[in-house]
């Protein structure tokens, strides 16, 4: 019997090799840093130009309005980026800044305040809002502005080294970060003020994700704990903008947007400050008391829907979004990968990191139906224990919990994004330090790694770099 026709909702970890071989990829250039760029192979010829179209305003650098060319301004005042592929080179992932001149440019720091009166707690409990915006600096801080406007931070950040020994003697350091927003450039923040730092995630296999059924993401879930293994996954049901009712939340690092289309209309609000069909304020982040920025000129034009990037290009840039291929996984016939799966799924990693299923056909992108895939994330909400807590909710997720992060092309980190940062903040400097950053529901994974004889550790972390 193939995965494929499994009578079972959802894959086990069984069937990972043979969902591996099933990976819609693409051919793509020998580069490593390349090989996140390719479309799935499943896309149509007759689409391959929206693809390539996609791709263009994807990595577009936007200009500040007014400007003579109307397509393309409409930057600011107050941003993060000026493009997509800036945050997300390569469709990679994005760092911390590594020294006092870097800047975080892939890296922002999500703001807001708890609930502070009535109409604040009715906000969240409609799931209409998933964060109180904080007064001045609304939801996320913006490190660049526009000529004539003041950037409203500079990110600092300092580290603190945790020793952590193994049970065969190997020592190593994690490094636990300090966040602070610096050079605020209008005023103090309210003193409740809750941050949460974040890298840009990795692009690939967006679709897929999306395409995979909902029921087959709900069935895992165990909010009670109920089969007492300790995970209790959850989901993060959230209100999606484009449907008009509450949904399952797929991406983001705390699982708080619905669809594709939805992270990507949102990143054009919040990191380019630009207005866009389900984010039409052209002021962006800007907030009431930053009146300049308010009153500041934009690029809306009524030749496009009186919006800045109107459909026909964010639907363009979802589209590339949602068909870029996951390469496949490498070195399966290795016996030290193998050995190595075998060494996750005997140590429980495989409870949350969901090696496979086969993807529905409800999502306008067909190309993403009726394929295995091998994500390895059940895309629940799982609390990660206070080492990772950020203490900021975020929709139906508390400030311990995350969104379990699919692991597919996590080998290739080094060769995309040239380093090998990972967690929803970059200070795991290799994956051996974010697997010992795990706690919470993981914290009995991440015990049984420290007991690991060495022989085993290794094959372990090769099996995760094969992805």
């Amino acid at each position: 019997m193939s995965c494929s026709t499994l009578p079972s909702r959802f894959l086990v970890a069984a069937c990972v090799s043979i969902v591996m071989l099933h990976l819609p990829t693409a051919a793509f250039p020998s580069g490593g840093a390349r090989h996140f760029e390719a479309p799935l192979s499943s896309l149509p010829r007759s689409q391959r130009l929206d693809f390539k179209v996609g791709r263009g305003f994807f990595r577009r650098l936007w200009v500040t309005a007014p400007a003579s060319t109307q397509a393309a301004d409409g930057l600011g005042p107050l941003y993060s980026a000026r493009s997509c592929m800036a945050c997300h080179p390569g469709n990679g992932r994005g760092h911390p800044p590594e020294a006092t001149a870097d800047n975080a440019i892939s890296m922002v720091l999500k703001v807001d305040i708890p609930p502070q009166d009535q109409t604040h707690e009715q906000a969240l409990r409609s799931r209409h809002v998933s964060n109180i915006p904080e007064p001045t600096y609304g939801l996320q801080l913006q490190e660049f502005a526009t000529p004539g406007h003041a950037a409203e931070y500079r990110l600092g950040v300092s580290y603190q080294e945790v020793p952590v020994e193994l049970a065969d003697g190997t020592m190593v350091s994690l490094r636990k970060p300090t966040y602070e927003a610096k050079e605020l450039g209008y005023g103090p923040l309210h003193p409740e003020a809750r941050l949460s730092p974040r890298v840009a995630p990795q692009l690939i296999g967006l679709g897929l994700l999306e395409a995979i059924d909902e029921r087959d993401i709900l069935a895992q879930a165990d909010p009670e704990d109920l089969d007492g293994d300790g995970i209790s996954g959850r989901p993060n049901l959230v209100w999606s903008r484009e449907s008009r009712r509450r949904m399952l939340g797929r991406f983001g690092h705390k699982a708080s947007l619905a669809t594709v289309n939805e992270q990507s209309q949102a990143a054009f609000a919040s990191d380019l400050g630009m207005s866009v069909p389900l984010f039409p304020d052209a002021a962006g982040d800007c907030t009431p008391a930053q009146v300049d920025c308010r009153h500041a000129p934009d690029g809306n034009s009524p030749q496009y829907d009186d919006l800045e990037a109107h459909h026909k290009i964010t639907n363009l840039v979802s589209f590339y979004v949602s068909h870029i291929a996951v390469p496949a996984a490498r070195s399966d016939d290795d016996p030290e990968v193998r050995a190595g799966r075998t060494v996750f799924e005997r140590i429980g990693c495989a409870q949350c990191h969901t090696p496979g299923y086969v993807t529905g056909s409800v999502t306008r992108a067909k190309a993403t139906h009726g394929l295995a895939i091998s994500p390895y994330s059940d895309l629940l909400l799982h609390d990660m224990g206070p080492g990772l807590a950020d203490k900021r909710p975020e929709g139906e997720a508390d400030g311990r919990e995350w969104r379990t992060a699919p692991l597919w092309g996590i080998g290739l980190t080094p060769q995309v994004s040239g380093h090998s940062y990972y967690l929803h903040d970059g200070r795991a400097r290799n994956l051996l330090e974010a697997i010992l950053w795990h706690g919470g529901e993981a914290q009995a994974q991440r015990d049984a790694v420290i007991a690991l004889d060495r022989g085993s550790r290794e094959q372990l972390l090769k099996f995760i770099e094969s992805l």
